[in-house]
């Protein structure tokens, strides 16, 4: 029934335009903060002030009692609970408003409404919090050690879970270099363009509560609701209308919208909450924070012989809803080994609760913080064994023969060719030149770098992986609906949410190929409980295998009736016809889809005696051949210079030759590779969340917690290579994330090379202007001792 790719002009391979963008790009975009209901109020919240306290006592002036409320009021809602099957995982409860203590800053302790967004802070500042203030958990290792303060008490101890991995570590002990190295990556806020919102209202008609949220996955966001509200789902419908980004941010279950839910059937009245970046800054759930201890083994030859980590992810206070307190660590042991075959490994983890915002997954989840571990103990191999970083690399890459391929962990890799991806991000760098530069010097003193990293991306997993974890959410077949309109256009439904993937396009683009009906025809209908199948929504890079192969599979089975129908139209045998570009074709004729849509719909009386019952709508499901995921991967390769005395940075080539497997659309390719590149270099150079002693976020504006922008973020050569996956629709992989993994490790590198001589090694993301010139002044220092040492002996 498939042409082949991009045979048809916008279908699969097509480099269309995004639809959406119209109204985007006119305004026109539609999000929580549009929406507007008569009787609206507006909430604001009373949030903790103190990382760690008990609450003694909440006192409430009685003019404004009726317009606030505390945990004792929200009789019958539950705790939020994201619990995970692994063995040992402790279980927390966070309550929706905090009760006993309050476990990090930000944590809500009262709601307050009122008839605006102004008048509710009002009454929130007039809230008086009596907090008997307890020692603060700021830094994970030191939650580890005996006598820390406990997040938890009933647990005795601050580990959310603890995992061990060990595949004959001791077989790699003799090997001749051993390198050792100690890698954080610091604390991220994600930065959508949007905040979280949320618009509750009820519905007496349906006797249905209604929650207008900006999330990722709605259906996800509904069951949770229904735990905490106590009411079964079929009462509660949850919208997210135009998502201004997402990221994981906008991925897990709020406390906010449990009180708003709460609100929304005791005032009877719509309510709304829309977040303020500060807000976002200091309460809103965090990612990224890991703490390596590496040690690679190697012989001369660059070839790895093991890997032995231990690794540390601050999870914060909370596990949650739904991927749990774990999923980044415990997800560490499994994805270290990265694309690379080698024979021993060994790797402990732990997740660690401290008295900071939870974390999720963001972009790239675990994948970023494992590259650059990983990536930049590799380049040490490299400088030991008095070899090039590439010639490591290509030593231990898995090949293209060697697919499938089963890795040290278990990963199964579907298809790829990482070798060659390498060596052309190499010779399109000209690293021969960058290394005749770097001889040279540059004329006003900076140093040039050269920094390589390659990963990949597990994506699109499913029932098989995530059974396992036992949380709250284990991805089946992904259903898509398809239903030809009255006029001959068509309409799809999916239970997944776009976030700014272009999925409203890219999925006409994938019933194009199949129909060959027109994409201005096709219209996608996403983000509504009521109105989409089911679907765990938008995240691990698994919308184009998952909800595309569902369209698919909706498509192909409406190509299917409309044929038969229009082989009677026709007066054809059915055997005589074929469905080609959006017509059946026969020997004297054809009948297009519009003119089958108006037989079903306004003709009955001309169909056919045995026409499916089912007509045109169809919603069917997919899964692929395996669901054990696909592997998309990318290599990176960027030349810096680096202004050694005041730390700058400047990014003088960045490439990347990335493999997605069958573009649907390399346009929205090149816009997902590109975005997630901006926030790699964040990652890289700017973005960290510091806490102070006292558990107290001091990053709570953009003035402090630094974004790239148009000057910090390069313009990258991008050099498509498509290994189509054996396990799925059309042969197309997960990307969505891979774009963000990369960056860190392939400029720290680079920054490490341009550094090399002064003696330097950046170990800690992001690498900024004062880590470098502390790091600089520090080898300088090193260096007069050992001088003045030798002076001394002499």
């Amino acid at each position: 029934m498939s042409a082949a790719p991009g045979a048809r002009g916008e279908g699969v391979g097509a480099r269309l335009p995004r639809k959406e963008d119209d109204r985007f790009m006119r305004g026109r975009g539609q999000y929580v903060a549009d929406i507007r209901m008569a009787g609206m109020q507006d909430v604001a919240f009373v949030r903790s002030p103190l990382a760690h306290a008990r609450i003694r006592g909440i006192r409430i002036p009685d003019d404004i009692r009726a317009q606030v409320f505390v945990a004792d009021d929200l009789e019958g809602v539950a705790p939020i609970r994201a619990v995970s099957g692994l063995p040992g995982f402790k279980v927390s409860e966070q309550p929706v408003l905090a009760f006993g203590k309050v476990r990090q800053v930000g944590e809500l302790v009262a709601m307050c409404v009122a008839a605006t967004r102004a008048e509710a802070e009002d009454i929130a500042a007039r809230v008086e919090l009596d907090l008997d203030e307890l020692p603060a958990l700021y830094d994970m290792r030191l939650a580890r050690e005996p006598g820390a303060a406990l997040v938890h008490e009933h647990w005795g101890d601050n580990v959310f879970l603890e995992t061990f991995v060990d595949v004959g570590i001791e077989k790699a002990f003799d090997a001749p270099i051993k390198v050792s190295r100690s890698i954080s990556t610091s604390r991220q806020c994600m930065a959508p363009l949007e905040g979280r919102g949320v618009v509750a209202h009820l519905d007496r008609r349906l006797d249905q509560l209604t929650v207008h949220t900006a999330c990722q996955m709605p259906h996800i966001v509904r069951s949770g609701l229904s735990e905490c509200l106590g009411i079964e789902e079929g009462r509660i419908r949850v919208a997210a209308p135009d998502v201004g980004g997402g990221f994981g941010y906008k991925g897990i279950l709020l406390p906010e919208e449990v009180c708003l839910g709460w609100l929304a059937l005791r005032c009877g009245h719509p309510v709304r909450w829309i977040e303020d970046r500060r807000e976002h800054l200091t309460a809103g759930a965090n990612c990224r924070e890991h703490h390596y201890e590496i040690t690679v083994y190697a012989d001369r030859d660059g070839a790895i012989r093991g890997v032995d980590c231990e690794a540390i992810v601050d999870s914060g206070a909370y596990s949650a809803y739904p991927f749990s307190a774990c999923l980044e660590a415990a997800q560490v042991a499994s994805i270290l080994p990265g694309p690379y075959d080698f024979p021993a490994y060994r790797c402990r983890t732990w997740s660690v609760a401290t008295n900071k915002a939870p974390i999720l997954p963001y972009r790239g989840v675990a994948r970023t913080g494992v590259c650059f571990a990983l990536e930049l103990a590799l380049d040490a191999v490299a400088v030991e064994a008095g070899l090039t970083p590439e010639q490591v690399r290509l030593r231990n890459l898995v090949r293209p023969e060697q697919m499938p391929f089963d890795n040290i962990t278990k990963k199964h890799f579907d298809s790829g060719d990482y070798p060659q991806a390498l060596t052309r991000a190499v010779k399109a760098i000209d690293v021969d030149a960058v290394r005749a530069r770097q001889k040279a010097g540059e004329p006003d003193g900076r140093r040039i770098g050269f920094g390589l990293s390659i990963y990949c991306e597990q994506a699109a997993h499913g029932t098989s992986v995530y059974s396992g974890w036992g949380i709250p959410m284990v991805p089946g077949h992904e259903q898509a609906g398809a239903r030809v309109t009255p006029d001959g256009g068509l309409e799809l439904r999916i239970g997944a949410h776009s976030h700014g993937q272009g999925l409203e396009t890219t999925l006409a683009q994938v019933a194009n190929e199949i129909l060959g009906l027109p994409v201005a025809k096709i219209r996608v209908v996403h983000g509504d409980t009521a109105m989409t199948p089911y679907s765990t929504g938008a995240w691990g890079s698994r919308m184009m295998v998952m909800t595309g192969g569902a369209v698919a599979a909706a498509a192909t089975e409406l190509v299917g009736r409309l044929t038969a129908i229009g082989a009677h139209l026709l007066q054809a045998d059915p055997a005589d016809v074929r469905f080609e570009a959006g017509a059946v074709v026969g020997p004297n004729g054809d009948a297009t889809v519009a003119e089958i849509a108006r037989v079903w719909y306004r003709r009955p009386q001309d169909l056919p005696a045995d026409a499916h019952g089912g007509g045109l709508e169809v919603t069917a499901g997919y899964k692929p051949v395996r669901d054990s995921g696909t592997f998309s991967y990318a290599a990176h390769a960027v030349v810096v210079a680096v202004d050694a005395e005041i730390g700058g940075v400047e990014i003088l080539d960045y490439v990347i030759v990335e493999d997605g497997g069958v573009l649907v659309n390399p346009l929205v390719v090149d816009g997902q590779i590109l975005g997630g590149l901006a926030q790699g270099v964040g990652t890289a150079l700017l973005e960290e969340m510091p806490f102070d002693a006292s558990g107290q976020p001091l990053a709570s504006t953009f003035a402090d917690y630094l974004l790239p922008g148009a000057a910090e973020v390069p313009s990258p050569r991008i050099d498509h290579m498509e290994t189509p996956s054996p396990y799925t629709r059309f042969g197309v992989k997960g990307i969505g994330e891979g774009g963000a993994i990369a960056p860190p490790a392939a400029l720290a590198n680079a920054i490490n090379d341009a550094l090399r001589p002064l003696g330097v090694e950046m170990l800690v993301s992001p690498v900024t202007p004062r880590r470098i010139v502390e790091a600089v002044l520090s080898a300088r220092e090193s260096v007069s001792e050992a001088r003045g040492a030798q002076r001394s002996a002499a």
